[in-house]
This record gives C-alpha cells, sequence and structure tokens, in this order.
C-alpha cells in the first residue's frame, strides 16, 4: 500500500512542477545510488583493481564486510552498490532523493519527509543540514543515532523534515562553504516553489544541524533570505525562518583564534581554504569570512537560535559560543546558549560523563522547536 503511496505523491508532485518550468519533485533514487555508490567505492578501492580489500581501509571494511555476498574477501562495486542507505525511521510519506537544482548539470539532491499525520496543508519545515566539514557527509545523517531521534519526534509533532545534500567543499571544483550555504537555502527556496502540492507554508521555516552543518543552520536561519542566492529560478520563490537549533556549530570565523581550544598564542586558519575556494561571491579575505560568519547577522529581530557547545570540543571550541555570548551584549538577538560539560565533539564524554545527558540534549532540542511552533 505504502508503495502504491509514495508513487501517487511523486505523480501529483511531478505535474505540479511543470508549471513553475523547475526541477519536479520526484524519487531518483537510482540516480543518487549510482552515483553514491561510484564516489564511495572509488575512495575505498586506493589500488583502482575494481575491488575493496580489507588492508586498503581496515576501519571501513569492518562496517562493510557484512555486504561480501560472494564471501571472497572482497566488495565489488556491484556488492558496494547493495548497501542500503539511511533514511529516518518513520512512518510517514517520504520523497527520497529529490533532485532540487543542477549545477553544471550535476544534481543537487534533498530527502523530504511528511509528519506521521498529514493532515495539514501548512505545515511547518524543519531543514537538517549534516555535518563533516563541509567537505565530507551526507543527508543521510538525518536517519543516524541522536539524529533520528529528534527527526522522529519532529514527525510526530506534525513538522516536514527536508534534509540536504549540499555541494562539498573542493577546491578544485570551485566549491567552498558558500557554496553549501547557498544549496541548503536554494533547497528551501525549492520547498517554497512547490509548497501547495506539498501542503506546506514556506513561513514556517526552522533549522537543525551539526558540527559544519550546525553552522549551515545558523547562516540559513539568520541570514536574509533574498540573499546568498544561486540558481535564478529559484530566487523568486520566498521563505522565512522562525526558529533554531545548532549543536557545536561555529559562528564566527574572523578571529581565527576562536578556533583554538586552549589559550595558545599560535594558532592556524584552519578553515580559509574551504571559505575562500568558491569563485563566486567576495574576493577580498576579510569580506568573505564576514560573510560566513552567522553572528554578523543578528539583530533584535532575528529569529531564535539555540546553541550547543560542549566545554572540551577541540575541533569547534566552546570559544565559538562565548564569542556569540559577547556579541549579544551588542545586539539583544533572541539566542539561547546552553554549554555541555564535559563534552567533546559529537557530545563524546572527556574525563566524565557529559552534563546535560545526551537524552537532554536532544530532549532539548525538541522542546525548541516545538515551543517555537505556534
Amino acid at each position: 500500500m505504502r508503495k502504491i503511496q509514495y508513487t501517487f505523491v511523486a505523480l501529483v508532485l511531478s505535474v505540479a512542477a511543470d508549471s513553475y518550468g523547475l526541477e519536479p519533485v520526484k524519487d531518483s533514487t537510482d540516480i543518487y545510488m549510482a552515483r553514491a555508490a561510484n564516489r564511495g567505492f572509488s575512495k575505498l578501492d586506493l589500488n583502482k583493481d575494481g575491488l575493496y580489500k580489507p588492508e586498503e581501509n581496515p576501519d571501513q571494511w569492518r562496517k562493510f564486510k557484512r555486504h561480501d555476498k560472494n564471501k571472497d574477501g572482497a566488495l565489488d562495486l556491484e556488492e558496494f552498490k547493495s548497501i542500503p542507505l539511511k533514511y529516518i525511521d518513520s512512518p510517514g510519506k517520504q520523497i527520497r532523493n529529490v533532485i532540487f537544482k543542477k549545477v553544471a548539470n550535476r544534481p543537487v539532491y534533498l530527502d523530504f519527509y511528511f509528519p506521521d499525520v498529514d493532515d495539514s496543508t501548512e505545515k511547518p519545515v524543519v531543514l537538517y543540514t549534516h555535518g563533516g566539514g563541509w567537505a565530507a557527509g551526507s543527508k543521510q545523517g538525518a536517519g543516524n543515532a541522536s539524529f533520528n531521534v529528534v527527526h522522529k519526534a519532529l514527525l510526530k509533532q506534525g513538522f516536514c523534515v527536508a534534509s540536504v545534500d549540499y555541494r562539498l567543499v573542493k577546491a578544485d571544483a570551485g566549491t567552498a562553504m558558500r557554496d553549501c550555504v547557498i544549496d541548503s537555502k536554494d533547497a528551501l527556496r525549492f520547498l517554497s516553489a512547490h509548497r501547495e502540492a506539498l501542503g506546506i507554508d514556506p513561513m514556517k521555516i526552522y533549522t537543525f544541524g551539526d558540527s559544519a552543518g550546525g553552522h549551515l543552520a545558523q547562516m540559513v536561519l539568520l541570514s536574509p533570505p533574498d540573499t546568498l542566492t544561486g540558481d535564478p529560478e529559484l530566487a523568486q520563490f520566498p521563505y522565512k525562518t522562525v526558529a533554531g537549533v545548532s549543536w557545536y556549530g561555529p559562528c564566527d570565523f574572523e578571529n581565527p583564534q576562536l578556533f583554538n581550544h586552549d589559550d595558545r598564542e599560535n594558532f592556524r586558519d584552519r578553515f580559509g581554504p574551504r571559505i575562500m575556494g568558491s569563485d563566486t561571491g567576495p574576493t577580498d579575505k576579510p569580506e568573505r569570512y564576514r560573510e560566513m560568519s552567522p553572528v554578523n547577522y543578528l539583530t533584535k529581530v532575528s529569529p531564535p537560535l539555540l546553541m550547543i557547545q560542549g566545554d572540551k570540543d577541540t575541533t569547534i571550541p566552546v570559544k565559538q559560543a562565548y564569542r556569540m555570548q559577547e556579541a549579544l551584549k551588542t545586539v539583544a538577538a533572541p539566542v539561547e546558549i546552553l554549554i555541555i560539560k564535559n563534552a567533546g565533539h559529537n557530545w563524546r564524554s572527556v574525563d566524565a560523563p557529559i552534563e546535560p545527558s545526551r537524552n537532554e540534549i536532544v530532549k532539548s532540542t525538541i522542546d525548541s522547536f516545538v515551543k517555537h511552533n505556534k
């Protein structure tokens, strides 16, 4: 029955797209799976002999070895293609691997999840932006561990969830951090274009992400919707952000010393190439760093942000949260900051159990969205 339901939704949305002249809202899993498998396999098959062997990447082999169907101690591309992707575990309708735009003929994807009970034509939408240093990760992160718990709870509360596969940073491809932001915002513009068919209210957009995705969640939440445009056809479709949650995401790149986890004077600009690599936008380094720093978009009327940081995080130090606190002395923006004791990156415990606990972090995240869904 569900297969029929998915097909019907895809057909309806494909027809609706024609009137906009945009990409339709339809499942493109075959295309996505082929591209994802080829890309992933090429990274594992180091000697390019068409086989991924344990010695080429022992850590990953422990995860993938159960898919060695012929038991020859290696994976070929066809076996690798058979590995299922992770999605949010929910009973509602899902439209997976939707191509929402193309850049130089390369598709950019998102997954769209309807609430468990889809009885509204003005549903709010949570946009999830995955972590991975802007250079790794995928939209499948929405279905992993604590993110799956958060998203399942929001789907039960009547939210839709969209997980975006923004372009990853690649210096040789001319993509950088601002392209990740643009793609994330274009995903919302695409959903806005299809608002009637999806039954959503594009004026009720929420953002959520972790690490690099936490930065993107802040950028999408705080920067004006008509800025950082990408696809010219999508630029005409408006949206409005209501509230957001950032897990251990940075807010300021202008002072690289904020990325030191201790008080050493020596530091390096860790993210410079990821910020400056784009062939669009400001070419002046200070201006580009300023553009990519969410703290600079704070105003008294900014949408509420819950920023959660670990006090022992060496990847995105707690100094980033303190920087936001300092900014709030000048701009009385609606930002709440929650510091997690003994927490490293990804809420790993350091020296002692984290406090509040992971379960409490998840609950605070869910509660924040529900509270602002008026």
